[in-house]
């Protein structure tokens, strides 16, 4: 094809590689315009067709729709423009993939029903807005009402999950099953529970600065008992259930009787939940934390330590 010479859309389409069909389409849509028309009133094109369909064949490969290569081939758009544009679009096209990736991962591991599989669904699908909503409603039903004490600050701090803008699919799964969690009305009662707990340990106790964790201070009087062996309803094991209930008083800023006692196994039951742990696990995957230390065989020791000596 020469510079003078108009040519048929037959000659064009053996010159670019494309079909007749595909160049006429893009001739209708004012992309790739011819220049002529013969007396038979059939299309003509110039030289500089071919590189405008050279030019759009690369654009579409890299996946550009037709109203943002028609601005890029008549230069009213450049390409960097518009290809940082694409690639914003992408990112966020990715970020839904790897949500839906997530939540096909969990139906297919543990067998939902249809029910369960259309929340999942309902999930994936949430903007960043909605699953913003959804963690301060998760919060709000958590410590709404409870005051202004700065403890709970870093509490509410440490059980909010910050999902990255570009998660990788271990995040997007772990995000899809905290989500489900946090719309579980049983688990939020549960830590609701735990919180108000807290709050009323702290108001007995008269205290308002920072105070060791209760779940660890557990921990550091039981596990060495669990290490040795002892069993929890054998003899050996009362020291560490005096210990552990004198600790409490000290907490809860009363004596140790058989109130609090009974208290302190209804807490050690609800901090050993199952879902409590997991619950932890997610959030440290979603905001790329360490692993949280597992206490649930210290606290399964402690809770058949004090059912064995508390009557309900």
């Amino acid at each position: 094809m020469d510079g003078d010479t108009l040519h048929p859309i037959g000659e064009l389409a053996r010159r670019t590689g494309l079909t007749v069909k595909t160049i006429r389409f893009y001739s209708d849509r004012g992309i790739v315009t011819p220049t002529d028309r013969s007396p038979a009133g059939y299309r003509l094109y110039d030289v500089d067709a071919v590189a405008r369909l050279d030019l759009v064949r690369t654009l579409r490969t890299l996946g550009l729709d037709l109203p943002a290569i028609r601005k890029i081939v008549d230069r009213e758009l450049s390409l960097p423009e518009v290809a940082a544009a694409h690639a914003e679009a992408l990112a966020a096209q990715m970020r839904v993939l790897r949500l839906r990736h997530a939540v096909l991962t969990v139906v297919a591991e543990r067998g939902l029903t249809p029910e369960e599989n259309d929340l999942m669904h309902q999930l994936a699908r949430l903007s960043e807005d909605e699953r913003r909503d959804l963690v301060g409603d998760f919060l709000g039903t958590v410590f709404d009402g409870l005051g202004a004490d700065p403890a709970f600050a870093g509490v509410m701090r440490s059980m909010t999950p910050e999902l990255p803008d570009a998660p990788e699919a271990e995040q997007a799964r772990a995000w899809v099953e905290w989500a489900e969690l946090a719309l579980d009305p049983d688990f939020c009662a549960g830590v609701r529970r735990t919180a108000e707990d807290l709050a009323a340990e702290r108001a007995q106790g008269g205290t308002t600065g920072p105070r060791p964790d209760f779940t660890a201070a557990v921990r550091d009087l039981a596990a060495p008992a669990l290490e040795a062996g002892v069993d929890p309803a054998s003899p050996r094991a009362e020291p560490i259930v005096a210990a552990l209930a004198d600790h409490y008083a000290r907490l809860c800023g009363r004596p140790d009787d058989a109130e609090l006692r009974r208290r302190l196994l209804l807490r050690l039951e609800s901090a050993n939940d199952p879902r409590r742990e997991r619950h932890l696990r997610l959030l440290a995957v979603i905001n790329g934390w360490p692993a949280p230390e597992s206490l649930a065989p210290v606290l399964d020791w402690s809770v058949e330590a004090l059912r064995a000596r508390t009557r309900r």
